[in-house]
């Protein structure tokens, strides 16, 4: 992104962000970093375990919330000003969502971040000038909601073994295939959608990537049930959809390249300082209130895995600040969530013991289930954990490339 404008006083920029915020939302008054135990709400969840009504509403307050920080620019304080940002550096977009942190907030969902995150970027990055007019700007303030269409049920860390079809028909494309593990599709305006255009060349040089209305005649969203309770996920299936030439994203044949790209947004965790999109699966700050609230802390076991904990998670923030820019860097990132994410789990495990296991009505005890089952699933959001070292290795230390099955 570019158009940087005249950098204004950081000090000048909060005192007016904090101004405007004490006029859109409430503070919370905390005295210190602690949390009231048995007050308030208290959830750790990794994927939201929502009714369909529940979830809906849920993602209508934040982008309520999203378009009232448009109004000033808030919503995309390091974007462009011709996207309706404020074309500032990232250090004042993370300045604002340090400050908002103190504020009441509407909470957070993975559709939002997908949408302003991942696919605005990569639109910006890689769509046509007038992609990038109909889109970006739209995504941005959340008018338009989008989701991924990546992963297949042959095809999930191998991405580039997908199968779903794209075929030329004049200036149209037909589409015919499945796709599977897409959050928040049914909620979705648009999906940005890999498939197989030309399978007669090496599997990472015949995909395609498109922009595709999730309106369209032949498009099948079907909720799948998860065990935490919700329905984030869904299967999409495509029967002979037709979409304009005007919706491919990127260049015929280099839907891996844009695949890459939007995945390196979504690896990146050095910009997710959203804090209206909160901490997901729990912090440290729910983890240490949490022993405290069972009266553990004495336990020099439990003061060892709050304090691997809290390391960790330091460590994460620093390695994260260090990472500018998406790349094949931002795999490192992601190790660090998902390994903290398993010091989690185990952390409480240890401190609650049968209180994680058996809803009893306690506060803030049954509900750590909750991140338990759902953090192992951030292993393979994204890529597992294999392919983040194999990035690693092989596009960052410069690495021998491990053998691969010639196709």
């Amino acid at each position: 992104m570019t158009a940087v404008q005249t950098e204004v006083d950081l000090a000048e920029f909060l005192a007016d962000a904090r101004a405007w915020l004490d006029e859109h939302s409430t503070r919370i008054e905390r005295v210190d970093d602690t949390i009231d135990w048995g007050e308030g709400e208290f959830s750790t969840a990794v994927f939201h375990a929502l009714t369909f009504d529940e979830e809906r509403e849920l993602i209508d307050r934040i982008r309520s919330w999203y378009r009232t920080k448009a109004e000033h620019g808030y919503h995309a304080v390091a974007w462009p000003t011709v996207y309706g940002g404020l074309g500032l550096p990232r250090k004042y977009a993370r300045a604002f969502a340090r400050l908002e942190a103190g504020y009441e907030l509407p909470g957070g969902h993975e559709i939002i971040s997908v949408t302003t995150r991942l696919i605005a970027s990569t639109i910006d990055l890689l769509g046509t000038p007038d992609q990038k007019q109909r889109y970006v700007a739209s995504f941005l303030r959340t008018e338009e909601l989008c989701c991924q269409l990546f992963s297949e049920p042959g095809a999930g860390s191998d991405l580039a073994s997908l199968s779903c079809r794209a075929e030329r028909d004049g200036d149209d494309w037909i589409i015919n295939g499945q796709k599977v593990w897409s959050s928040a599709a049914q909620f979705s305006h648009f999906g940005e959608l890999i498939a197989r255009s030309d399978p007669s060349v090496p599997k990472h040089a015949g995909m395609t990537a498109f922009i595709v209305p999730l309106d369209l005649p032949g498009i099948e969203i079907r909720p799948i049930k998860q065990m935490s309770g919700g329905s984030s996920f869904n299967e999409v299936f495509f029967t002979d959809v037709r979409i304009p030439g005007s919706t491919r994203l990127g260049e015929i044949g280099q839907g891996w390249h844009v695949a890459l790209t939007t995945l390196g947004f979504e690896r990146d965790h050095s910009d997710a300082q959203s804090s209206s999109a909160g901490h997901i699966g729990g912090s440290f700050r729910q983890l240490l209130a949490t022993a405290r609230g069972m009266g553990v802390t004495a336990d020099p076991r439990i003061r060892q895995v709050l304090a691997r904990a809290y390391t960790h998670a330091r460590l994460e923030q620093l390695v994260n600040r260090r990472v500018a820019a998406p790349g094949p860097e931002g795999s490192i990132g992601k190790l660090l969530w998902t390994d903290g994410m398993t010091a989690m789990s185990d952390a409480i495990s240890l401190v609650l013991g049968a209180r994680l296991v058996a809803d009893t009505g306690e506060w803030g005890t049954y509900a750590w289930a909750e991140h338990v089952l759902g953090a192992p699933g951030y292993r393979i959001a994204g890529g597992s954990d294999e392919i983040q070292k194999n990035i690693i290795g092989e596009r960052v230390l410069g690495l021998p490339r491990e053998p691969r099955r010639q196709s």
